[in-house]
């Protein structure tokens, strides 16, 4: 796991693609031909639409970059308005570093649903990772303000991380708290409260946050480094090199990793 990153929201919603997939129209009982043909051409093409995002994504996890932007584009010849395939492409753009047409789609799947929470947190995200962070909480503010929307909690923690990294520590703490106030399992959450409460000074307190993250079963460079930093300004020694061990067991080619050899060179 990585910290100081955006967390994106690409899931389909199966519940409501069957739901239209599985519609018919009636009319006194009986079936009106016209419209079950013009119904049956839409839902095909969203079906194709559907499947050949999924395997966009296969192709994206399997590190076929070209086959899964041929996949993608496909899905939106099929069908120009299924959102969850201007996500994933807007992702692949990301990923190549075509950021124009990334945030194209970002904006594309938000205008197809303004009031989708996980449109309006993924365009928010790409927008503080491109310097635009007053735009950005805007559609984090809109993604909570969704009613339906399954994780609010990654919006605000996201929310938080864009205030963090434009140094307003009180307003991205403000934010990772209702991230917990929703979620309070959120991991993010927990390891981004402890590092700005062990910035501002605040080891003892930074210390519990990082104990709920790691009773969550959670482990990664960041968080062993910030336990290693706590606990050696605290002044517990033993538990600051348990810290150390763990990071150079489990992490030994990462960049905390690499900082903890630095300075315990003579």
């Amino acid at each position: 796991m990585r910290f100081d990153r955006f967390q994106l929201d690409a899931r389909v919603m199966l519940a409501s693609l069957i739901l239209l997939l599985a519609g018919c129209v009636s009319v006194g009982g009986e079936t009106a031909p016209s419209k079950i043909t013009q119904s049956s051409k839409s839902d095909q093409a969203m079906d194709a639409a559907r499947i050949h995002t999924d395997l966009g994504q296969q192709y994206m996890q399997n590190g076929d970059l070209q086959g899964a932007l041929e996949k993608l584009t496909k899905a939106l010849q099929f069908d120009p308005n299924y959102i969850p395939a201007h996500t994933v492409i807007a992702v692949l753009y990301e990923r190549i570093n075509d950021m124009p047409n990334a945030e194209l789609h970002y904006r594309k799947a938000v205008a197809l649903d303004p009031v989708k929470g996980a449109a309006n947190n993924n365009l928010g995200a790409f927008l503080c990772k491109t310097g635009r962070a007053t735009e950005a909480v805007t559609y984090f503010q809109k993604a909570v303000a969704d009613p339906f929307y399954q994780t609010p909690a990654t919006a605000w923690s996201n929310a938080g991380t864009c205030l963090k990294r434009n140094n307003n520590y009180a307003g991205a703490e403000a934010d990772f708290r209702k991230a917990l106030e929703v979620d309070p399992q959120n991991s993010d959450a927990l390891y981004q409260i402890g590092n700005l409460l062990y910035l501002r000074g605040d080891a003892f307190r930074a210390r519990a946050f990082v104990q709920r993250f790691e009773a969550l079963g959670q482990t990664s460079p960041a968080a062993l480094k910030l336990g290693h930093d706590i606990e050696s300004r605290l002044g517990n020694r033993e538990a600051a090199l348990i810290y150390s061990r763990r990071l150079q067991s489990q992490f030994p080619d990462s960049e905390q990793a690499r900082a903890l050899d630095v300075t315990a060179s003579p």
